[in-house]
């Protein structure tokens, strides 16, 4: 040992950064070093815990069900081979190295992310290398110079993120133990095919079907409502009030419309005038970033995220994984400053310069978590591409939002009667936009000036009519609503305190909510349809079976997710946890390995002509091969006709089908043919007259 000091990055492009500060410039194989200093990176997770192989366990079968480890066995990370899950070759070589400098160095400086993910990726490092080389954190919000500088100087003892870690190492084996046997269980019931099911991932599949089933079931109502008009403030203007009462009736309605038209006056029965106050919104966390991206913009939670971790690295922005959109005081006092990069920013410029007291309302300190809300830094931001522009303004924008003066509004509501049938009228006044007048567009939409009525006026009716609308079902839906409902496990508040105090209920974490989403679509149980998200039939499948068990339930999911976070601040410890979600495992378990008689067994099932170890799975648009090393897929859409289940047996079994009508050419020509295999598994068509040339005319799969 000497008197090195090695730090370890997440990536190298982090590394890169923290050694130019510390004057580590000459570069050698998987690290940096001079100055008295080493500067090595990982690629994310180096290691991980073991398959079901590692521990002896081959293949999908009942009577090893549950699987549970004593101890989990870590092992670099795998990649997938032709003979299965092995070492990634270059992870073993970066391991070496970073094990080589551990020993090498008095001291470790732990520069990976701050937070749960970044503090795993350390710990399950240094546990596997055996290393007891003492170390410290870097913990900093930003990767802006002056944060890297002022973290080296006040380092953290890394045993103060003992409890970080210990929840961490909770996750990650919660989630295997459900994922592995969850995924087992239910293939094994099944009898063919794989099905993937997890810990986060099954019960926010079952709310997307849940709300799927709910908009399709609905069955929409007759509404009626009567709306007369009258003379507004201006010369021509029309203000319009409308009944209080909606009818489910026609008849009813339409009497109501007759006495109105008939009665030709307004009597106002009652003003109320009042002022409303509007305060700033908070800061952006992670998942509310993601939900106003994906409305606004329509980008997906994955892809926010992408664009906001490259605007971190480029020192633009705070750390984004936080779950925290409040700031501490110490945070407070440097927003100024923060506020005058943005000065010459022509779209802030004019707001900026008008803004007196900043608004307090973001500034919490017993509301952080592991980092602050989202902020952008002093760096100034240059040569964005379109995407990022888009968020870092989002970024900035809210800042100043959040910051800014309260919005007073006027706003004035007006009973009134006409011939016996109640109507109503709200209007509103902006007194002073304060925040608003960040995005100065929502002051014009927003604006209804009433004239200055007193109980007692009577209106001349000017118009009348009778709108019939129908009721509508929930939406479905989008990566916005999906984000709200796993904060609040499906809970549905529109008052932003009450969602912020379920946070800790919530099902995933900010950093893992988009990847949970990817994941739903990677295993083909939903899609998106324009901006909604649309579960599969395979996804529809799957939830029907497992819709009551606890794997799917949500506020189950959620006292999991709450007992990890009391973990991280000593709740309770990771050996009660680790007790508790091994019972939960063998109780799933147990359930999904019980659900075989809800699926549909064909005994004469097809096993695939190709690998000829998977059966084929049925599906509405494709017949699919259930072994994943194979998956060989045959679709049922052939030249405009869908082949029946016949058919496609006939094809597995036979590798041709007899001669089929129906098909349509690219010219809109009827034709006539067998459907049958090429060589490569590909589907042809043999026509009747050249039945010797499977490959007269191909049509791919």
């Amino acid at each position: 040992m000497n008197n090195q000091i090695c730090i370890i990055a997440e990536k190298p492009s982090v590394a890169r950064e923290i050694a130019r500060i510390v004057g580590a410039t000459e570069r050698a194989e998987g690290y940096l070093k001079g100055n008295g200093y080493y500067v090595t990176w990982a690629f994310g997770h180096l290691v991980m815990p073991a398959l079901p192989e590692g521990y002896g366990i081959k293949g999908f079968h009942r009577d090893n069900l549950p699987i549970i480890p004593p101890v989990f066995t870590l092992v670099p990370r795998q990649v997938k081979g032709e003979k299965g899950y092995k070492p990634d070759s270059g992870v073993v070589a970066q391991i070496k190295i970073i094990a080589r400098l551990f020993r090498e160095s008095q001291r470790i400086i732990v520069a990976t992310d701050a937070g749960r993910e970044g503090e795993l990726i350390f710990r399950y490092l240094y546990e596997y290398i055996g290393c007891a080389t003492p170390f410290d954190r870097l913990w900093i919000s930003s990767l802006t110079d002056k944060a890297i500088r002022e973290g080296l100087e006040n380092l953290k003892s890394g045993a103060e993120y003992d409890k970080l870690y210990y929840a961490a190492k909770a996750r990650s084996e919660a989630d295997w133990l459900v994922g592995i046997n969850a995924t087992q269980a239910i293939t094994v019931a099944a009898g063919r095919g794989t099905y993937s099911l997890g810990r986060v991932q099954t019960p926010t599949l079952a709310m997307i079907c849940d709300r799927y089933w709910e908009n399709k079931r609905f069955v929409p109502e007759p509404v009626f409502q009567l709306h007369l008009s009258t003379d507004g403030t201006a010369d021509g203007e029309v203000v319009k009030f409308s009944s209080i009462e909606k009818w489910k009736e026609k008849e009813p309605a339409e009497t109501a419309y007759g006495i109105a038209k008939e009665c030709g006056k307004i009597t106002v029965t009652h003003v109320e005038r009042k002022e409303t106050v509007q305060e700033a919104p908070l800061l952006y966390d992670l998942t509310t970033l993601q939900k106003e991206a994906n409305t606004k913009h329509g980008f997906s939670a994955e892809q926010t995220l992408s664009i906001a971790q490259k605007l971190y690295e480029a020192k633009l922005i705070t750390y984004p994984r936080t779950g925290s959109r409040h700031i501490s005081e110490d945070v407070f006092a440097e927003i100024p400053t923060l506020l005058l990069t943005l000065k010459n920013n022509p779209a802030w410029g004019g707001y900026i310069s008008g803004m007196g007291d900043l608004s307090r309302r973001s500034v919490d300190d017993t509301k952080i978590t592991d980092h602050h809300a989202l902020l952008v830094t002093e760096v100034k931001a240059q040569h964005l591409g379109a995407e990022e522009r888009i968020i870092y303004d989002m970024i900035a924008g809210r800042m100043l939002e959040a910051f800014g003066e309260r919005c007073v509004k006027n706003v004035t509501t007006v009973a009134a009667e006409c011939g016996g049938v109640a109507f109503s009228i709200k209007g509103s006044v902006i007194r002073q936009a304060g925040w608003r007048g960040v995005y100065r567009q929502s002051e014009e939409t927003e604006e209804v000036t009433l004239p200055e009525w007193k109980e007692g006026d009577t209106l001349p009716v000017k118009g009348c009519s009778l709108t019939e609308g129908k009721t509508k079902p929930k939406p479905l839906h989008t990566e916005a609503t999906l984000l709200s409902a796993m904060q609040t496990c499906g809970k549905e508040l529109e008052d932003e305190q009450m969602r912020q105090s379920l946070k800790e209920c919530g099902i995933g974490t900010p950093a893992t909510r988009a990847a949970i989403i990817e994941t739903l679509f990677r295993r083909e149980y939903m899609v998106r349809q324009k901006k909604f998200l649309v579960p599969t039939e395979k996804g529809l499948a799957l939830h029907s079976v497992v819709k009551a068990m606890r794997i799917a339930d949500v506020t189950m999911t959620g006292e999991w997710e709450t007992a990890l976070s009391q973990i991280e601040y000593g709740g309770i410890s990771a050996e009660t946890f680790r007790k508790g979600i091994e019972a939960y495992t063998s109780q799933i378990t147990s359930e999904l390995l019980s659900s075989d008689k809800l699926f549909p067994h064909n005994e004469s099932g097809c096993t695939c002509p190709k690998c000829g170890k998977g059966m084929m799975q049925f599906y509405g648009k494709v017949v699919r091969c259930g072994n994943p090393d194979c998956g060989l897929p045959v679709f049922r859409q052939k030249a405009g006709k869908t082949l029946t289940d016949a058919e496609i047996t006939e094809l597995l079994t036979k590798g041709q089908t007899g001669v089929i009508k129906g098909f349509n050419s690219k010219e809109g020509k009827p034709f006539s043919a067998a459907v049958a295999f090429d060589g490569d598994f590909n589907t042809v068509f043999v026509f009747p007259d050249v039945k010797n040339n499977r490959n007269s005319k191909r049509k791919k799969k």
